[in-house]
């Protein structure tokens, strides 16, 4: 049996450098062992993002630009936006009538995510309900493989025990998913915290040399260390973390260094600096490209939308039956 990988992103803004070591360096390497769907969740980003949805078309469209430039192949991997595959939306209703409002409240992502994002209102029926949604994904395709970060386990395990109550009350439709476990390079932001646009603290896969070199020149480092030849402290320094992502050849060595005051800060970011556009040097190139020919990344998703959706009626004439719809 083939293995289906399923995975995707939130339309919310520009993806940055911890989407690239997080999720599509991966997705590159997953493309080539596996059946693999790549979803734009738009729906998902209306969980949180319903009062504020003008950019929602753009952002998916700079999102389909940046998964191309950085190696994600349509001639491999099937493409596609979930608002355009219709089952999702009926597979979420279906799925949320079986799920006990408890496993629900539990979710220790939903009650970080209210604490994280409290500038938004997140206290609605959606928000609560959207890991109903994630596993309706999921489960739409009867992906065999999800590719996830620690982090993210007690969203999958809910899946899991979906499948596992439709099962029950059903016909055998299911087998519940397994993670692939995926080492991801937790990069924070410029300031420190978690890498985000909502931070303003985030370095683009599309900016440009200069505007990297600038944040990069900005960000935050071992604030034990005021002079270039004091011993520093690389594992509570923002700047290693990014060493050790995109230049890991010598990040034992500049670590060393460090810690015995041989190399100073500036120093550091600027070898960094280089280091980052020298690996961005290609997808640069490849998305100014892309960028001039709107139609194609057009058809892109057209196309990956008309395959996924092919899959998902076949996964929602199975379950109508076994629900007892009226065929």
């Amino acid at each position: 049996m083939i293995k289906r990988v399923l995975s995707g992103m939130r339309p919310t803004g520009n993806l940055h450098l911890g989407h690239l070591k997080g999720a599509l360096e991966n997705w590159q390497l997953l493309q080539d062992k596996y059946e693999c769907l790549y979803m734009i969740a738009d729906w998902h980003a209306l969980m949180s993002e319903y009062a504020s949805s003008k950019d929602l078309a753009e952002n998916t469209y700079q999102m389909i630009l940046d998964w191309l430039a950085c190696g994600i192949n349509p001639e491999k991997s099937i493409i596609f936006c979930q608002s355009k595959v219709f089952s999702h939306a009926e597979l979420y209703l279906l799925l949320s009538i079986i799920t006990p409002l408890g496993w629900l409240e539990r979710n220790p992502t939903y009650k970080e995510q209210i604490k994280e994002l409290q500038n938004l209102d997140l206290s609605t029926h959606g928000f609560l309900g959207y890991p109903i949604l994630q596993a309706g994904d999921i489960l739409l395709y009867k992906a065999t493989i999800v590719p996830i970060g620690v982090d993210q386990l007690p969203h999958l395990e809910l899946t899991r025990e979906i499948a596992r109550r439709f099962n029950h009350f059903y016909k055998k439709t299911f087998e519940p998913p397994e993670a692939l476990l995926t080492e991801t390079s937790k990069l924070p932001g410029i300031d420190g915290r978690k890498m985000s646009k909502s931070y303003n603290n985030a370095i683009f896969i599309q900016d440009s040399e200069d505007a990297t070199e600038k944040k990069i020149r900005a960000m935050i480092t071992d604030p034990a260390r005021i002079h270039p030849t004091d011993k520093g402290h690389p594992d509570v320094c923002n700047i290693f973390s990014f060493q050790v992502a995109f230049n890991l050849k010598r990040a034992k060595e500049i670590e060393l260094l460090c810690q015995e005051g041989r190399i100073g800060c500036v120093t550091c970011k600027n070898e960094l600096s280089s280091c980052i556009n020298i690996a961005l040097k290609e997808i640069r190139e490849k998305r100014k490209v892309l960028e001039q020919d709107r139609k194609y990344l057009s058809d892109i998703l057209s196309e990956g939308n008309k395959k996924a959706s092919k899959i998902a009626g076949e996964t929602m004439a199975e379950i109508r039956e076994k629900v007892g719809f009226y065929q």
